[in-house]
């Protein structure tokens, strides 16, 4: 069986809370980003655009889900045992 500590659960818990928040502003950064490479010209490169800046958001969400839950957990179990 998994030992999972309620303190440690509590924290990845508040840390997925906290990813929620920053993931605007995640995204808003790596767009910003990934939109210097230049504006679509045709209709495909525009399809393609949106499918890449909807996998650039899905991408940025997973990874601040799984970091900052990560690091909510290693801290709840660190400060509450």
């Amino acid at each position: 069986m998994i030992d999972l500590s309620f303190a440690g659960l509590v924290g990845a818990i508040l840390g997925t809370v906290v990813a929620a928040i920053v993931y605007a502003p995640l995204v808003a950064i790596a767009e910003r980003g990934f939109k210097t490479r230049g504006q679509p010209q045709t209709a495909q490169e525009r399809e393609m655009f949106g499918q890449e800046i909807s996998l650039l958001r899905r991408t940025v969400l997973a990874a601040d889900i799984i970091v900052l839950g990560g690091i909510g957990y290693w801290l709840g179990q660190t400060v509450g045992g």
